[in-house]
């Protein structure tokens, strides 16, 4: 499969006096329609990275191509229209006094009629399963409600690529979960490439493969199988996976259990199999 994103030996750091850099030469490509995790500890350039493919950032040397357009100066505003961003923080996001009102905005400045305009935003609200707010103020939502209108203003724009930079990090367990379903069906619907950002082993589970980010540099890349079957996820930012210490105390109290990685549901299976 053909790649959406290239980033070719890219380095940056935010102070040119600075003897570290904050993203190393780092190199990897994006398939299109794929869902890449990128996890690591705080200040290992997980979000640097996002930022300078997005052009919030200028890569100090190296290069970036989206959609087989190199990322420069002069294309930047039009490569910006082909990626949406999700933050971490819902509240920043906000400039509507309703909900449609808030999925439109980014719509206004792409010329579109106001019959499309109108469509669009009820198209996203319904997707994100938010249609029956589009009334409400934004301030009187819950945070998972409040990503999600976030989720329906970028698909509204029809981008090939969401970023979601550490955007289920500030919810509850279940918003998590209902905000990791939206992107499925959203992925699935539009065939959209998805980023993320994450510390949420739901969220790393559901992707395709798992860049891990160390000190600016790339450390591995693997599925999530692979990478939750290392013995130091601790050392990257992330907790053992539920199925993982379950697995490791019955191991302890005499099961007979494979070593490698299993899902839950695989877990259970293997545990039917020993009855």
């Amino acid at each position: 499969m053909k790649s959406i994103i290239d980033v070719k030996n890219l380095s940056f750091r935010y102070k040119e006096s600075q003897e570290y850099y904050d993203v190393k030469d780092i190199t990897f490509h994006v398939k299109r329609g794929e869902w890449l995790s990128i996890v690591g500890h705080n200040g290992s350039g997980k979000s640097t990275t996002v930022r300078l493919i997005d052009g919030l950032l200028e890569a100090e040397s190296g290069e970036i191509v989206i959609d087989g357009q190199r990322l420069t100066e002069e294309n930047v505003w039009n490569i910006r229209r082909q990626i949406g961003m999700v933050f971490q923080n819902p509240d920043n996001q906000f400039v509507g006094a309703t909900v449609e009102d808030d999925v439109a905005f980014g719509l206004e400045n792409q010329g579109l009629s106001r019959q499309e305009m109108k469509k669009r935003v009820e198209e996203a609200l319904d997707l994100v399963g938010m249609l029956d707010f589009k009334k409400r103020e934004p301030a009187r939502l819950s945070g998972g409600q409040k990503q999600r209108v976030a989720i329906a203003g970028v698909v509204a724009l029809r981008p090939a690529i969401l970023i979601l930079d550490e955007a289920t990090s500030m919810l509850d367990p279940e918003g998590r979960r209902e905000l990791i379903e939206t992107v499925k069906g959203i992925r699935k619907d539009y065939d959209m490439t998805v980023i993320s950002i994450t510390h949420d082993l739901e969220e790393v589970a559901m992707s395709d493969r798992v860049l891990v980010m160390k000190k600016g540099s790339i450390e591995s890349t693997s599925s999530p199988r692979e990478l939750f079957s290392r013995n130091d996820l601790d050392q990257i930012g992330l907790d053992d996976p539920f199925a993982n210490q379950l697995k490791n105390s019955l191991s302890q109290n005499g099961y007979d259990l494979p070593e490698n990685y299993l899902t839950e549901s695989e877990l259970e299976d293997k545990l039917w199999e020993l009855l």
